[in-house]
């Protein structure tokens, strides 16, 4: 479920909860929030910023094959100072 943000329309006449921006979580078929469910003044939903991972988990960046295409070589501690090349 995406999160909206809200805030008063009046921030003169708001209330603590709205005068600050605040977030609900809704469908995104429910209706925009009109007021504002602590003091019931006029709130408006506002656009905000969100964020979205466009580079790769660290567990892909780091898989064998991964490495290997970028000229790295992995190595894997067998205990006592003893080491096996992976890539």
């Amino acid at each position: 479920m995406p999160t909206y943000e809200y805030e008063a329309e009046d921030i003169v006449a708001a209330c603590d909860h709205c005068r600050q921006r605040f977030e609900v979580r809704q469908s995104m078929t429910d209706a925009p929030l009109t007021h504002c469910p602590k003091c019931g003044g006029k709130i408006k939903r506002v656009v905000s910023l969100f964020g979205i991972n466009t580079q790769p988990s660290e567990k892909a960046m780091l898989s064998d094959k991964n490495l290997k295409a970028k000229g790295f070589t992995k190595l894997v501690n067998e205990g006592e100072g003893k080491f096996r090349k992976v890539t």
